[in-house]
């Protein structure tokens, strides 16, 4: 062999991870680097999907538990449990996914080694460990998924104490009685309904005009109320952001002003235990020499690629955040396959252009296609058909009565374009609605199969014949409709 391996992996996340795997069934020779000594997965595994998703968990069982009962509805969580508890559930999570990665590894003959890997060309990497050990390792392609990390905050400094990022908030020893979530993404609405649900009194400080603007606008409604009954504020429009301690009285003072409030800019005062800060992400790519290589890199320091996620050098790919946009787990691990794929010139589909969105707040989110509002911009004579979890007899079972699915379709053709849900399972909802619509279904589909009775999936069955009721009030025959337009 002309080089030590067929492919070397430079992070073990959701892309490096599911590249690695795809080119061991290829029969290629694999190494893995992976910068954290002790464990796999990277953030993925460690410090962001899983872990928060752990603890949203435990916060929505508390949840759904104490609704069932009216004695318990209006106690805290913090009441009845404690955070180390709490964690503990979510450290046996991460014990369990970095044991089953590092199976998945030996059992598929993939090398691993540890330290800081670094491109000395365009083959080759040098991989430096803690102890200052330096090796260097050769391979005709390589892929980089070294993933990103937080932005530092302007204006006030992290301490891990009083204040913190997505990482230490995870090592909190209690249950915060108050909670100032410094954000404008998902991850502060994920955050913030998780700590409401615990009994927090959460307040969120959004730096940009609006809150998640790129939700359909009944979705944003309806989140809206779900916030306000689980009493947590939103300021948009927050500036000038300062954090300081209140030795008097005990407590964390967060000073801000907020743009535009005809008030003159006067500054505003939150009184709170903690402060989580989710500001953005940059990648991991200003230490691997990249840019001396010829790797293209844009202004921000991520990857430029192109589809096939091959960057400006032929054997070089990237895979996750490391590359931008859309920066999820989920679609990292399709990024990393593709790219094995690409590499050993294995025929695979390309990932449609429509990928599922969720947000594992409680109660979650998740969307695919066109909001209504696009679709109309875009010049599309669409309807739109409702299902409100209220009227799904799953959401009775289940005491969930918050939540909305919409359906968003051609009138003329009946053809899928959108899908946007808010709602306990959401996540898991949308997936019926992607097979729909990526086979250019209609809304029949939902009609004309049998679908699990009682289930959240009813959902789609009522907001179909809602959106059907819509098109027949709009003139067109009832009978055509239900008939097949082939």
């Amino acid at each position: 062999m002309k080089y030590d391996y067929d492919v070397i992996v430079i992070g073990s996340g959701p892309a490096g991870f599911s590249c690695a795997m795809q080119s061991s069934k290829f029969d290629k020779k694999v190494l893995v680097i992976e910068a954290n000594e002790d464990s796999f997965g990277g953030t993925w595994i460690n410090s962001g999907t899983i872990p928060s998703k752990a603890l949203r968990e435990t916060a929505r069982i508390i949840q759904r538990f104490q609704n069932q009962f009216k004695d318990l509805a209006k106690e805290k969580a913090y009441q009845h449990h404690q955070m180390a508890d709490l964690l503990m559930y979510k450290n046996q999570i991460l014990e369990s996914k970095n044991t089953k990665v590092k199976t998945d590894f030996d059992k598929n003959e993939i090398d691993t080694v540890r330290g800081h890997g670094k491109l000395n060309s365009e083959h080759e990497v040098e991989v430096e460990t803690t102890d200052g050990t330096k090796k260097t390792y050769s391979a005709e392609y390589i892929l980089v998924a070294t993933g990103s990390k937080p932005v530092k905050p302007k204006g006030f400094d992290l301490d891990h104490d009083k204040v913190f990022d997505y990482t230490s908030i995870l090592t909190l020893s209690h249950i915060p009685r108050r909670l100032v979530v410094v954000g404008s993404g998902v991850r502060a609405l994920e955050y913030a309904t998780t700590f409401s649900n615990l009994g927090s009194r959460v307040s969120i400080l959004n730096e940009k005009d609006s809150f998640l603007p790129f939700l359909d606008n009944e979705i944003s409604e309806q989140l809206q109320q779900i916030l306000e009954t689980q009493k947590i504020e939103v300021f948009s429009n927050a500036e000038s952001i300062e954090i300081n301690p209140n030795a008097l009285r005990n407590t964390t003072e967060v000073k801000y002003n907020l743009r535009n409030d005809n008030e003159g800019g006067r500054d505003r005062v939150i009184e709170t235990e903690h402060v989580l800060y989710l500001g953005g992400k940059v990648p991991n790519t200003d230490s691997l020499g990249l840019r001396e290589i010829g790797v293209k890199l844009d202004e921000e320091g991520y990857v430029v690629v192109n589809n096939d996620n091959q960057s400006s050098v032929p054997n070089i790919y990237a895979g996750g955040d490391v590359k931008g946009f859309p920066a999820m787990a989920s679609s990292a691990f399709s990024e990393g396959r593709i790219a094995s794929c690409r590499m050993f010139g294995i025929e695979a589909l390309d990932v449609p252009p429509e990928i599922p969105q969720a947000i594992y707040s409680i109660p979650e989110i998740a969307s695919i296609g066109l909001t209504e509002k696009e679709a109309k911009a875009e010049g599309l004579d669409v309807t739109v058909g409702r299902a409100y979890y209220k009227n799904i007899t799953q959401g009775d079972i289940s005491n969930q009565q918050d939540g909305l699915l919409k359906l968003v379709f051609e009138t003329e053709t009946l053809k899928l374009v959108g899908i946007h849900i808010l709602g306990e399972r959401a996540s898991d909802l949308i997936h019926l609605g992607q097979a729909v619509m990526s086979l250019g279904g209609d809304i029949r589909y939902f009609i004309n199969h049998v679908l699990n009775y009682p289930t959240y999936s009813e959902a789609y069955r009522i907001a179909a014949f809602n959106g059907i009721n819509r098109v027949y009030k709009a003139g067109v025959k009832y009978k055509k409709i239900l008939k097949s337009k082939d």
